[in-house]
């Protein structure tokens, strides 16, 4: 009887799955369902349902399923994730990490691990009584714990007996030196342990109601399989998931030097392929603002998608994502968008999903939405008196819980009214195109082909940012982004090596990409699911092909 792999990748948009045979690893079926971050077992559970309805097998021949995802990098470019204080002990050296609050506390050990101060427990335990109702997790790093971890440990404890939180140290993951990249470290994992804890529970039930009792992988950023209890603990190694199974799925189709770009809806993620091999980052990856020592593939990741939010500014300017939306053309029950689409906070309209039962004195947010339903960031304030901070803070909490869902103009909107791709309302995206094209002087076509050089402008400078961080080490950060509006200087880049495409959005931006970047761009057979034959693959072939570095 044949057996088989399955692969799932679970995106910002889409839950991908594909059946692998296990000994030719010819791709048999492959299934695309929405991705439900409210319940994400309901997206994998019909992913794999799709799956089996077209394979038409039992569940007896599968020999484990391999998952991939990029809800853990998703939520670091998006910020969302647990609310992390991190404590650093015995650190003089301020610096800022994009968490709740970075403490520092006097502590930490020499060099040769002898006691460099004693812990200041007085000042902790009254810096983690004040935090407890701030904060979902803490992270822990002291100078030179990977010599001697007692204050991390110590702190550990005291937190324990203060608040029962999710607490991560640094010397169970990084032995590096390198302070703030150990502190990062700590910090991720702990923003991310109630994210995976979820996701895996979803994959589990998914699969439990399909009666698949073989075991769950999970692949970590480095390319390897960690298993679902590991991926929980140390949910930090999971948060180039996504680009991993990209760089595998890449290396599978050329043995040349090549880059993989991944455009899916929330991120493009770009991973190099060197002599048909993925790289291993040298010192940790970077994802956004958090520079780490979690062992990952050499690669990038960006906040623009094909779900990205479009928004225009009141002096006409107009941005696209980091946040990830629901597009006009995909959103239910909102109201119509002419009533409330606009400038700014204007952008975008929320809707509840449920109201939090565990919440006896509702937020003014939450009353509001619940009674009067779905409403704009702007309307929100005008009704409870909340702006700036509280209010950003409120919705934030909210859409971190998965208790609202949003929609606003997307390039995948642009993409509706252009008639590039069919598969939704198209006169949601027309109306939406014509509001925002008016703010800017524009038509709806003329906008939306704006939106989606726009969007192709900033994957370019993705890529371009990428190689000068992969071989100089440089950030160029504002130069990149800013070069085509320079009063003097006209920089245009171009590449030597070829794009690969993976994703569902990669075949309507990629062409126009390699095009400013004088280079080509091919799109394989399933390249739509590419992260997921690449996460059916690694465990088929439990990475005998191996990863340089």
């Amino acid at each position: 009887m044949q057996k088989y792999f399955i692969g799932i990748d679970t995106g910002g948009t889409c839950t991908d799955a594909v059946l692998v045979e296990s000994i030719t690893g010819r791709v048999v079926e492959t299934a695309k369902e929405p991705t439900t971050h409210h319940r994400l077992s309901i997206g994998t559970g019909n992913a794999l349902r799709t799956l089996f309805a077209r394979a038409d097998i039992s569940p007896d021949q599968i020999l484990s399923v391999a998952v991939s995802s990029t809800l853990a990098t998703n939520s670091v470019v998006e910020n969302k994730g647990a609310r992390v204080a991190l404590l650093i002990i015995g650190y003089v050296k301020h610096f800022k990490l994009p968490v709740k609050a970075v403490i520092f506390i006097k502590g930490g050990h020499t060099i040769k691990g002898e006691e460099e101060e004693p812990l200041d427990l007085e000042y902790l335990v009254d810096i983690v009584g004040g935090l407890k109702k701030e904060v979902d997790a803490y992270g822990v790093c002291a100078a030179m714990s990977m010599e001697n971890p007692t204050h991390e440990l110590v702190t550990e404890k005291a937190i324990s007996l203060i608040d029962p939180k999710p607490v991560f140290c640094s010397h169970r993951i990084s032995r590096q030196a390198g302070m703030q990249e150990r502190a990062a470290t700590a910090g991720l994992h702990a923003k991310l342990m109630p994210i995976m804890q979820e996701y895996v529970a979803g994959v589990q039930e998914a699969m439990t109601e399909q009666r698949l009792h073989c075991p769950m992988v999970i692949v970590a950023g480095n390319g390897r399989i960690v298993s679902s209890a590991e991926a929980v603990e140390q949910a930090g190694v999971t948060v180039a998931s996504g680009p991993a199974c990209t760089a595998f799925f890449g290396s599978l189709l050329s043995k040349t030097d090549n880059l993989v770009i991944d455009v899916g809806g929330t991120t493009t993620d770009i991973a190099m392929i060197e002599n048909g091999r993925p790289l291993l980052s040298a010192d940790g990856c970077t994802i956004g603002d958090w520079k780490t020592h979690v062992e990952a593939v050499d690669m990038f990741t960006g906040g623009i998608g094909g779900d990205s939010l479009v928004m225009v500014d009141e002096k006409g300017t107009m941005t696209i994502g980091p946040v990830r939306v629901v597009p006009l053309a995909m959103s239910t029950d909102f109201p119509d968008t002419a009533e409330w689409l606009g400038h700014s906070t204007k952008s975008r309209c929320i809707r509840l999903m449920s109201t939090p039962q565990q919440d006896p004195d509702l937020s003014p947010v939450v009353r509001f939405l619940s009674t009067n339903g779905p409403a704009t960031p702007h309307k929100l304030r005008q009704a409870t008196g909340l702006s700036g901070i509280p209010l950003d803070a409120q919705l934030e909490d909210l859409s971190r819980k998965q208790l609202v869902i949003e929609t606003g103009f997307t390039p995948t909107d642009a993409l509706h009214v252009l008639r590039i791709i069919d598969f939704g309302d198209r006169r949601k995206s027309l109306a939406g195109a014509a509001i925002l094209g008016r703010l800017i002087g524009k038509g709806p076509e003329e906008f939306c082909s704006l939106v989606v050089t726009r969007t192709e402008e900033m994957i370019e400078n993705l890529i371009i940012e990428y190689i000068f961080n992969r071989f100089w080490g440089k950030t160029l950060t504002n130069f990149i982004s800013t070069r085509n509006n320079h009063p003097v200087l006209h920089v245009d880049f171009s590449l030597k090596i070829p794009l690969i495409g993976i994703g569902a959005a990669a075949r309507f931006f990629l062409p126009g990409v390699a095009a400013r970047l004088s280079t080509t761009v091919t799109f394989p057979e399933n390249y739509t699911v590419g992260n997921a034959i690449g996460a059916a693959m690694i465990c088929r072939t439990s990475l005998s092909p191996g990863i340089s570095s």
